[in-house]
């Protein structure tokens, strides 16, 4: 059956990627601008200056900006096909970021995405290149000029282990732009950027507590063209990219490049391939590169994968062995249907954004029990179960939060996420304080994590449900994106109404909304939370979306997402004027 989402690898590859650049000027037209002039390009948007580089330090050594052809005689942006060994970690800690490109390289079909190849040294070049990444449901196509930063001529972010070849640099380059900073890239998961590679939607299993049939699942995975990564908790942070004494880095990320089964000794033996982004330090155990353990393997079957097998950061390890010593597995799947683990289904996908506000929908988790409820709720009816199974429905929740890595240069980071699933009586479109006091959830998210997404799927009854997104603690503002994907049409909504309700007399209006006011204002002190202004004006007969709640809390609420009684009323008063008009 056809995909009809838009968020697939497969469905979204057909998608136009959109111009980013702030005079709204395509590749194309940029480079053909160049051409003319001749000049080569040099991007106003992302210049070769400090602040590209960080911005809450100042830049270590004396750094100069070199386009390639000022670096080696004979540039290329891809010598002999863009492969896993042109990914070398610079002085920038994003190993997480080379896993992802390392795993990007074995999907070509994703890779001619985000690396167009309309692009060389020696055809058109005017120092402009282009790479394309999905953020939040759209792709993007991002520009960059050449000039990359160098000491004493050598690249010292991430380059290739050919000194001629720059496509890897380049593509740093234009995420570090995409989020504002190459500081900006510093720690992060690798599943983050695998989605911006692919518009895909992932899953994390700790090896721990790993299902038996974690190795079928990844081989599968790695069939289908999925993209996967792994890396080993820290305690502290004393620990990160500490060497341990097999030759493995914790706190460090890793890219998972194979999954093969071998006889060995009349048995057969599970080997995973793992590749340090680094380049070199590798595992020197059981089934590293020159254990004597391939002694015992046929000639063609070691030959095949232990293809040129050097000291270039990748191994193979015993499936058991990487268990006990990987604490994490993350898996990108290309489109909803790679989360199945046998036939391929057909999975409609549902896609809205809100935002968390504080004082009128930042409410924190449900250990916040006066304000969780406040949080933004979305009505969600799973209404025909699965084609195998006449009882349930699937459905994937994926809860992602926007452009935090742009923000951290004023102070923002990735805020602790997460989602609870509560079966939804009918006929009310904002749960109020009572329900969530007195009903537990029906799904939730397993942990709240400061990762960019959270991802969980589920198998659950026909009915109507209410989906509650959340930060951990109230008060924390971020926008979101929510991404749902369930086998059969799920219907969602979130839109809410607004009525006002006429009396005939204004003053038995006022009256009413003076005895709302001091009902919330318990301590009398003059004042309401903000938190409860939703339920005030339900009470008036006035019932808003969560756009209008925003901006009115916005609006009347002080430091303390606190209310007065003059703000009040003339936020009542000016809400009836705009609707009785």
């Amino acid at each position: 059956m056809p995909l009809h989402s838009t968020l697939s690898g497969r469905s979204s590859g057909s998608t136009k990627a959109i111009d980013t650049q702030s005079d709204g000027k395509s590749f194309e037209q940029l480079r053909q601008e160049c051409l003319q002039k001749g000049v080569l390009f040099e991007d106003p948007d992302f210049p070769a200056t400090d602040s590209s580089l960080f911005f809450s330090q100042s830049v270590p050594v004396n750094i100069e900006w070199k386009r390639p052809k000022e670096i080696c005689d004979n540039p290329k942006f891809i010598v002999g096909g863009a492969d896993r060994t042109d990914i070398c970690q610079g002085q920038l800690g994003d190993c997480w970021l080379l896993a992802a490109i390392a795993s990007l390289t074995l999907k070509k079909d994703s890779m001619a995405r985000v690396i167009p190849r309309d692009q060389e040294f020696d055809h058109r070049y005017a120092g402009i290149f282009h790479f394309q990444f999905w953020q939040h449901n759209k792709w993007l196509d991002v520009v960059v000029d050449d000039r990359l930063p160098s000491v004493r001529n050598n690249l010292i972010m991430l380059h290739s282990a050919s000194n001629n070849e720059f496509w890897s640099a380049l593509l740093e380059k234009a995420y570090a732009k995409l989020h504002g900073s190459y500081e900006s890239l510093k720690g992060g998961s690798t599943m983050e950027a695998m989605e911006d590679f692919t518009g895909g939607v992932g899953e994390v299993y700790e090896t721990k507590q790993a299902p038996n049939n974690l190795f079928s699942i990844m081989k599968k995975a790695l069939d289908r063209g999925s993209m996967m990564g792994c890396s080993i908790d820290i305690s502290s942070s004393a620990e990160s990219e500490a060497k341990t004494t097999t030759g493995l880095v914790k706190g460090h990320a890793y890219s998972i490049t194979g999954v093969e089964e071998v006889n060995y000794r009349g048995n057969t033996v599970q080997l995973i391939r793992v590749r340090n982004p680094w380049g070199q330090v590798e595992w020197n155990g059981p089934w590293s590169d020159d254990s004597r353990e391939w002694s015992y393997v046929d000639k063609a079957e070691k030959y095949r994968l232990q293809q040129n097998s050097t000291d270039d950061g990748e191994f193979w390890m015993e499936f058991e062995d990487f268990k006990r010593n990987y604490d994490k597995v993350e898996i990108c799947n290309m489109t909803p249907d790679d989360l199945t683990e046998n036939t391929k289904r057909h999975w409609e996908v549902s896609m809205f954004e809100g935002s968390w506000i504080r004082g009128s929908t930042a409410g924190g988790c449900r250990n916040f029990i006066d304000t969780f409820w406040t949080n933004p709720q979305f009505m969600l009816q799973l209404e025909d179960t699965d084609d195998d199974d006449d009882d349930v429905c699937s459905v994937v929740i994926a809860l992602m939060q926007k452009n935090r890595r742009k923000l951290r240069k004023e102070g923002l980071d990735m805020e602790t996420i997460g989602f609870a699933v509560y079966k939804a009586p009918d006929e009310v479109d904002h749960l109020g304080k009572d329900f969530f006091r007195y009903n537990g959830s029906k799904a939730r998210s397993r942990t709240y994590i400061n990762m960019r997404e959270v991802s969980e799927r589920f198998t659950l009854p026909p009915g109507k449900y209410l989906l509650v997104p959340t930060t951990f603690q109230p008060h924390h503002e971020a926008d979101f994106l929510i991404r749902i994907f369930s086998e059969k049409k799920a219907e969602v909504d979130n839109t809410g109404k607004l009525e006002f309700q006429e009396f005939k007399v204004f003053w038995e209006k006022m009256k009413k909304w003076i005895m709302l006011f001091l009902s919330f204002d318990t301590d009398r002190s003059g004042k309401m939370s903000s938190y409860e202004l939703r339920t005030a004006l339900k009470a008036a007969g006035m019932q808003l979306n969560n756009q209008l709640l925003q901006l009115i809390g916005l609006r009347f609420a002080d430091d303390n997402y606190d209310i007065d009684f003059d703000d009040y009323l003339t936020c009542i008063v000016r809400l009836e004027n705009m609707f009785s008009e």
